[in-house]
């Protein structure tokens, strides 16, 4: 197990973490006590295959569920035994979500959707407005901002996902399967806008299963059977300005 610098900030602590799940008289494991810490400013990708437990370890890190046992401090806040609406503020407090399917709303604008946790944070029309703008024009899409969805092409769309997810300048970032809707080109572009995220200050967390999209990460977590199989840092980070370099020949 990689061990980290205790003084950096821990954004995420998961203690023991435990989710089973009783399938009839069979007792599913999906998570098997998960322990891990992430901290702030890192960039994270969390891997693994069908079945092992990555999406529920997704869904526990995105406050979609709760534990069976254990403790999971996020942002210093314990998260573990909260109710359904207190899991709500918290998402929209603290997690920006990314989704390989864009879940942007059909009928309103690219301005629209990414005020639209604003909307939930309680701020005023005018700084909503505002903070949307701003936001939009951080992944350049100032000239789109009237546009729905359906008016732009998927990397269009995808942007429009990601500005959402920062807009209420979350404590971490959470992307399932970000390029998975994404043509190869596209989804280098869309790994280039994360690594501007993530210098920015986010915390970014990706999860996916494609080898090339986990290389950007500076840190890789590999599930197995509910566990952490391999948690180890990337010293081999692939960089937009890799495949910029390609793409000339140089």
């Amino acid at each position: 197990m990689q061990k980290f610098a205790m003084e950096k900030k821990e954004i995420i602590k998961l203690t023991d973490i435990k989710k089973w799940y009783k399938v009839g008289t069979q007792t599913v494991k999906a998570l098997n006590g998960i322990t891990l810490d992430i901290f702030k400013n890192e960039y994270v990708a969390l891997m693994g295959a069908s079945g092992s437990g990555k999406s529920t370890l997704m869904n526990m890190l995105g406050c979609l569920d709760t534990p069976t046992s254990g403790k999971y401090i996020l942002n210093q806040n314990d998260v573990s035994k909260m109710d359904d609406n207190q899991l709500a503020e918290i998402r929209n407090k603290e997690i920006g979500f990314i989704f390989q399917t864009f879940n942007l709303l059909p009928r309103s604008s690219a301005l629209e959707n990414v005020m639209l946790p604003l909307v939930y944070a309680g701020f005023n029309k005018s700084t909503r407005i505002d903070k949307a703008k701003k936001t939009l024009d951080d992944v350049q899409l100032t000239d789109r901002i009237d546009h729905k969805p359906n008016e732009l092409s998927g990397g269009q769309r995808q942007r429009v996902a990601v500005a959402r997810a920062l807009v209420n300048d979350p404590s971490i970032i959470l992307a399932d399967e970000p390029t998975g809707n994404l043509d190869s080109k596209t989804s280098i572009e869309m790994m280039g806008l994360f690594e501007e995220i993530h210098k920015m200050g986010n915390t970014v967390i990706i999860v996916t299963h494609e080898e090339d999209i986990a290389k950007f990460a500076h840190r890789i977590i590999r599930l197995r059977d509910g566990e952490v199989e391999i948690d180890e840092m990337n010293t081999d980070v692939a960089t937009i300005a890799d495949y910029k370099l390609e793409a000339t020949g140089a």
